[in-house]
Parts: structure tokens; C-alpha cells; sequence
């Protein structure tokens, strides 16, 4: 589905990125896989040995304002053009009511999950164009689109706001066959869940499902926005949630 296809993967050093990795190498994708761990994308990259070769790893801090480009130029550099974007790094940050949260939090969470969203654009949208088109896709989560958790403002705010910068690149993009949309994952077991069973258990109850996703199961929610499977889909935020949105028992 991604033969000769060259797409950047952030948060690619464990979860639902490493996920991808794996997933988008087998369907031939040439991959930049980003994270701020090189250790960690290095350990990715030699457990696909025989994708080895048609993988960049990339070292950096999307909350940097000189990553995006740079992350764009080593899919450049190495490969001569980009053809997707999983923009799927991103934090938790601090949980507590709003009043005992601090700016500095608040801060860092909107730089790490929305502003890093805006820069990366600004870069992926022209070399996609230069491509011949192409497509971005934003991991966001149910958390403030569909239902709100306590303790969760500034994550929940930062993931809704992908849904309008979505909104809004769709519409500008179109024309250069961009495409934008976002993908919402529900429960899924990564390092960000923790590794507590009577909490993972809590949060199975919460999907119709009643379990949690595993990361590959979101990472090929996102191969087929990606994908020319998703050729006609844009300006989404695709829910991939066990039915954790439409469950109140």
C-alpha cells in the first residue's frame, strides 16, 4: 500500500509510532522514524532488517521549532521526496484540576501536541506538494472530542485543536492533493498507559469493546489514511476507539 512512498514517523521510538514502523516497512515504504530516544530508534530500525536500508532515524524534539524542517530535509536528503506524515508524537503532561496547574505545563503540553502540529505543516505541506501530493496525519485522541476526563485540560486541549488545524489545512491543501485528517485512538497499550492491570482493566470497561487497542491495531488506522485506501478522505477525525465514544455503561 506505501511501495516507493516515503513518509515521516514522529514519535517513532516506542507505541503506536514503532507500531507504524513496523507496519508501513512491510507495505515498502521508504521511513524517516523521529523521536527524541536514538537509542530507541535504532532498536526499531535493526528489528527490521531487511526495510534497514530504506530507513532514516532522526533525533529530535518536535517541540523544537527547528524539527520540523529539519526532519523534512533528511526525508529529502534521503530519499528525494515526501509523500506522507505521521505526526503521531505527543504528551500527557501533568494531570489536576485547572487551578493547581501550572502555566509552565500548560505550556510545554500545547508546544509538544498542537504548536509541533502548526510547524510541522508549515514544512510538510511544500515538500508533499513538491511531491505531487500527499498526506498528513495528526494522532489525536477521544479526550475532548468526544467526552472530557478530569485532570485532563491541557492534554485535551491541545488534541482538540488538531481537529480544526485539520479542518482548515484540508481545505487549503485540497488543491495541491494533500490530504489532512486526524485519527483518534481510544485506550491503547503503550508506554503512556502505564503498565498497571487494574487500571488497564478500568479502562477496557470504558469501550464497547471492553478491552484496550493494541498499538499496531491504531497504526493501521493511520496506514490507511496514509495509503491510497484513504484516497477520498480528508479533513477527518477518524475515530479509532473501540466504541469508547458512544459508551456511558
Amino acid at each position: 500500500m506505501l511501495r516507493g512512498k516515503t513518509i515521516l514517523i514522529t514519535g517513532a521510538s516506542s507505541g503506536i509510532g514503532a507500531a507504524a514502523a513496523r507496519i508501513f516497512a512491510e507495505e515498502g515504504a521508504n521511513l524517516v522514524l523521529a523521536a527524541r530516544r536514538k537509542d530507541r530508534l535504532d532498536e526499531v530500525r535493526a528489528a527490521l532488517p531487511e526495510a534497514a536500508p530504506r530507513i532514516k532515524v532522526f533525533a529530535g524534539d518536535v517541540a523544537d521549532p527547528g524539527f520540523a524542517e529539519a526532519s523534512v530535509n533528511a526525508a529529502l536528503e534521503s530519499f528525494g521526496r515526501l509523500d506522507g506524515a505521521f505526526n503521531n508524537a505527543g504528551m500527557l503532561g501533568d494531570m489536576g484540576p485547572v487551578s493547581e496547574l501550572s502555566l509552565e505545563n500548560w505550556n510545554q503540553v500545547l508546544a509538544t501536541n498542537l504548536t509541533s502540529a502548526f510547524l510541522a505543516a508549515r514544512h510538510q505541506i511544500p515538500a508533499m506538494a513538491g511531491s505531487g501530493g500527499g498526506s498528513i496525519v495528526f494522532t489525536s485522541t477521544f479526550v475532548g472530542h468526544t467526552i472530557g476526563l478530569p485532570g485532563m485540560s491541557a492534554y485535551a486541549a491541545s488534541k482538540a485543536g488538531l481537529t480544526g488545524l485539520t479542518q482548515v489545512l484540508a481545505v487549503e491543501c485540497g488543491p495541491q492533493n494533500i490530504r489532512v485528517n486526524s485519527l483518534l485512538p481510544g485506550g491503547t497499550k503503550t508506554e503512556m498507559a502505564g503498565d498497571d492491570p487494574a487500571f488497564h482493566d478500568y479502562v477496557a470497561g470504558l469501550h464497547a469493546l471492553k478491552r484496550m487497542a493494541g498499538p499496531e491495531e491504531i497504526a493501521r488506522a493511520a496506514l490507511f489514511l496514509l495509503s491510497d485506501a484513504g484516497s477520498f478522505v480528508t479533513g477527518s477525525a477518524l475515530l479509532c476507539d473501540g466504541g469508547n465514544s458512544i459508551t456511558k455503561a
